[in-house]
């Protein structure tokens, strides 16, 4: 089951089921306003196929503007989970190199702070480069959707916007390669009901153009994935406390390569198998 923010052709937000690729149901008349209670509820699939059984509105996923799916969760992020990210980032940098190396083994999963909520883009919504950086790239990501309990509810698509060069020259600058205006997209929407056994069967490409150029695409596997999910979760949690719930990043399979940097007017489109795809404009903020 997929569950979406929109709004409506008189911008009201709404909540929908999306039942294929084209249709939507407005879950508003069934008493449904928000996600929370629902990812908050102990068999959210259940309920929404309980739901679907009523006659609701049926909207046409081209007459809404699809939101990110997020209400209050804070966005954090998991780093160097894939091998292929913790090569990438030791080359970017020497001076950071032997920490990265060191993460991918250790116990503790490097963790750190994404987004607000009220800063997250969603489909379609401009991502954002650095003005002050010349190496930027976008990093494509599963992202667990975690209920106030830590529990995993459901999942949904990530790009996680990095300036490699501004990360590479100092490691205390990863809040500023990391954290900036725009450089969080989450969507289209949240599956739920995926094992992570499932889930880990799901392929993530990518392809960004340059006008009506393909200039770099990639695939890697969520099965790539070195730790589990319920792990990186729970290390999430630990003298936490989520009372909206959480989204957690899980990390980057795909890197461009080393003389790859987006343009201003790019487009990065992102797709995992299991759930859709997420596609952002890029501009420079």
């Amino acid at each position: 089951m997929k569950i979406c923010r929109f709004k409506n052709k008189t911008d009201e937000v709404r909540i929908g089921l999306v039942t294929d690729s084209s249709t939507l149901l407005d879950l508003t008349p069934a008493g449904i306003t928000r996600m929370f209670p629902l990812l908050e509820s102990e068999n959210p699939v259940a309920q929404l196929a309980q739901l679907a059984k009523n006659n609701l509105p049926r909207v046409a996923l081209t007459e809404v503007k699809l939101l990110a799916p997020v209400e209050r969760q804070e966005v954090w992020a998991a780093g160097v989970t894939y091998l292929r990210s913790k090569t990438a980032r030791m080359e970017e940098s020497d001076f950071s190199a032997t920490a990265y190396d060191r993460v991918y083994a250790a116990e503790r999963p490097e963790i750190f702070f994404k987004s607000l909520p009220e800063k997250v883009v969603g489909t379609d919504e401009s991502v954002g480069i650095r003005r002050d950086a010349t190496w930027n790239v976008p990093e494509p990501e599963l992202a667990l959707v975690l209920s106030s309990r830590g529990q995993i509810v459901g999942h949904t698509i990530g790009n996680d916007m990095s300036s490699r060069d501004i990360e590479g020259e100092n490691l205390l600058y990863l809040p500023q390669a990391k954290t900036y205006h725009r450089s969080c997209a989450l969507g289209p929407w949240i599956h739920l009901g995926a094992t992570e056994t499932g889930a880990r069967e799901w392929k993530i490409k990518i392809e960004i153009r340059r006008g009506a150029q393909i200039v770099f695409a990639g695939e890697t596997s969520v099965g790539q994935i070195k730790r589990g999910f319920g792990q990186l979760a729970e290390f999430l949690f630990r003298s936490q406390v989520f009372p909206h719930g959480a989204v957690l990043l899980t990390g980057t399979g795909v890197v461009p390569p080393d003389g790859f940097t987006l343009h201003d007017q790019d487009l990065v489109s992102i797709e995992i198998s299991g759930i859709g795809l997420l596609q952002n404009p890029v501009v420079l903020v």
